[in-house]
């Protein structure tokens, strides 16, 4: 017995020769690879030249690859040695509206709730407040005092996303008279197989209380 041939009766598939089309298909298809090979090029150098070390070919285009680097296609090592984060930051925040004072509302956690489970979290719930409150501490000195100029801009940029978070969970900030934050660390605990035994409970340290002006609310005061 033959072996049957069960794609027998289907029609042949046609294939279409690059030389078949006409002169402006095949312009279009061409330039469309070039910029395509053109794009991925360029967002590989920028790559490299963001995360390598400083020489003089990044620092004559630091501008232009930041610009396009930020905030989508940042990158860092902080998920590597030498130096792995190995605890948790968390961002708490509590108003003062008519001499009465709020709870304490976990700022990153609403964050948290925002990109779980969503496949195309906003980068501002990503990256805003994770990225302020970094522009906060490296801005200030070990005893909370601002670093100069840049050490004024982060508080004034950490008001804003605090009192905007706050909107976001129902407080009328207009009410706002003043502000205060704080910060939630908690170690990583050590995986099974090490030895180490420390602490893993939650410890806080509060920054002092701002003054809110109508300039730190949302739209500025608008």
């Amino acid at each position: 017995m033959l072996p049957t041939d069960d794609t027998r009766g289907d029609p042949p598939t046609e294939t279409v020769q690059l030389s078949a089309l006409s002169l402006t298909s095949r312009l279009v298809i061409a330039l469309t690879l070039g910029a395509l090979g053109t794009f991925a090029v360029w967002h590989l150098a920028a790559i490299f030249l963001f995360v390598a070390p400083s020489n003089t070919v990044n620092e004559e285009y630091r501008e232009t690859v930041r610009g396009y680097m930020y905030p989508e296609f940042e990158q860092n090592w902080k998920l590597f040695a030498p130096n792995p984060l190995q605890r948790n930051v968390a961002v708490h925040a509590r108003a003062e509206i008519d001499g009465q004072i709020t709870d304490w509302i976990d700022l990153t956690a609403m964050d948290i709730d925002a990109i779980e489970h969503n496949p195309a979290p906003s980068h501002a719930d990503q990256n805003l407040l994770r990225r302020g409150w970094d522009f906060y501490t490296g801005a200030h000195n070990e005893d909370g005092e601002p670093v100069g100029l840049r050490g004024e801009l982060s508080e004034s940029y950490m008001r804003r996303i605090a009192l905007l978070r706050l909107q976001e969970s129902g407080i009328e900030v207009g009410d706002i008279t003043r502000l205060q934050l704080r910060e939630a660390l908690t170690r990583v605990p050590a995986p099974a197989w090490r030895s180490e035994d420390f602490e893993t409970d939650t410890t806080y340290e509060e920054l002092a209380w701002w003054d809110v002006t109508p300039a730190d609310l949302p739209g500025g005061g608008e």
